[in-house]
């Protein structure tokens, strides 16, 4: 038993799982697998062959708390997910995302509105992209992870598990920091290691590393590894580990 709006758009072959609710105007592709209990909110739109397993949420509208810096109430355009995506278990997908084809997200996940992800990316075991991110093509974001509001990732860049990002250096206090809050940018190739901290508008370099456990309180120079707390230049990354040497294009 499921609840499939009449306008809904359903192609060949797309299995249904029990207790599924599909609401208005939502567009799925052929050969999909819609798993049990996952909602699918109004207007979102499916490629083929894509996987949502149990108790996934796509298109989910943003909760505004009175307190949130987040206060615009404009509405925000359908979810957008391209072919051959796999969602795991309990999976929330925001509406207003753009989600690029053969893209991962894996148990427990969160993703928010106004996040762009590009074709192969890996989102981790219960990592959160928080809200207008931009997330490159064949990135790895790993377990618990965590994007920070208004970041922005580059192509081939690989977060480890447990890596936070941050955006307010005032910390929720005084008005001065809404003239200041920003997100980091990782470029394209840069490598984060595990349990690594970013301070708030910080930029990685292209092909950087930051080494496990590192806060990085200033921006990592291009092809350069740092470590340590407070973060230093350590040595620069060897050759063979340069995304040109890796014939990946």
């Amino acid at each position: 038993m499921h609840a499939i709006d009449p306008s809904a758009q359903i192609g060949a072959e797309t299995e249904i799982g029990q207790f599924t609710v599909i609401e208005a105007g939502v567009i799925i592709g052929k050969k999909c697998r819609i798993g049990h209990h996952v909602v699918i909110h109004a207007g979102a739109v499916i490629g083929d062959e894509v996987r949502i397993d149990a108790c996934t949420v796509v298109g989910k509208q943003p909760l505004r708390s009175k307190r949130s810096i987040f206060q615009d109430e404009k509405a925000l355009p359908p979810v957008r997910i391209a072919d051959h995506c796999l969602f795991g278990a309990q999976v929330v997908v925001y509406t207003g995302c753009e989600i690029g084809e053969h893209v991962l997200v894996a148990d427990g996940a969160a993703v928010r509105e106004n996040v762009t992800i590009g074709a192969y990316t890996i989102v981790g075991r219960n990592a959160t992209v928080e809200n207008f991110c931009k997330i490159g093509k064949k990135c790895k974001l790993e377990t618990n992870c965590y994007i920070t509001a208004y970041s922005e990732v580059g192509d081939y860049c690989f977060i480890a598990p447990g890596v936070t990002t941050t955006n307010d250096n005032f910390l929720g206090r005084t008005q001065e920091r809404f003239k200041h809050f920003k997100g980091v940018t990782i470029k394209r190739g840069g490598r984060i290691g595990g349990q690594a901290v970013i301070l708030p508008g910080k930029v990685i370099g292209e092909d950087a590393v930051v080494a496990a456990g590192a806060v990085v309180t200033r921006d990592v120079p291009p092809r350069t590894i740092v470590a340590g707390n407070p973060a230093h230049v350590f040595r620069e990354v060897p050759r063979e580990q340069l995304l040109e040497e890796q014939g990946w294009e």
